[in-house]
């Protein structure tokens, strides 16, 4: 599927939209348009209220897919989705990184 059938799965609440937004934080570090994209989902409400564990959701995923990429452009993505979350959000996803700011923050993903 290209990204933005993948896309169109997240956003219409797919079965598989988990899976398809994992595909497209996979394209992230070599597509820029798959960042452009993770960065418009991670705005979803259905995504902020969707939970993987404790208090990481879905978006929160997708932000730290963008992170760590270590592309300008998928970085500027993460900033961006970041500043769209709610203050106490944000609280909580910089003690989840453990940062004090969000541009010191550096996830890997194995």
């Amino acid at each position: 599927m290209n990204n933005s059938e993948l896309a169109r799965m997240v956003e219409a609440e797919h079965p598989y939209r988990g899976k398809a937004l994992f595909e497209l934080c996979d394209r992230v570090p070599t597509d820029d348009d798959a960042a452009t994209k993770i960065g418009m989902l991670s705005r979803l409400d259905s995504l902020r209220r969707a939970r993987l564990f404790d208090r990481v959701s879905l978006a929160w995923s997708a932000i730290i897919a963008l992170l760590a990429a270590e592309t300008g452009h998928a970085r500027d993505e993460a900033y961006a989705a970041f500043a769209a979350l709610d203050p106490e959000e944000q609280r909580d996803m910089l003690d989840y990184l453990e940062v004090s700011a969000i541009e010191e923050a550096h996830p890997r993903i194995t």
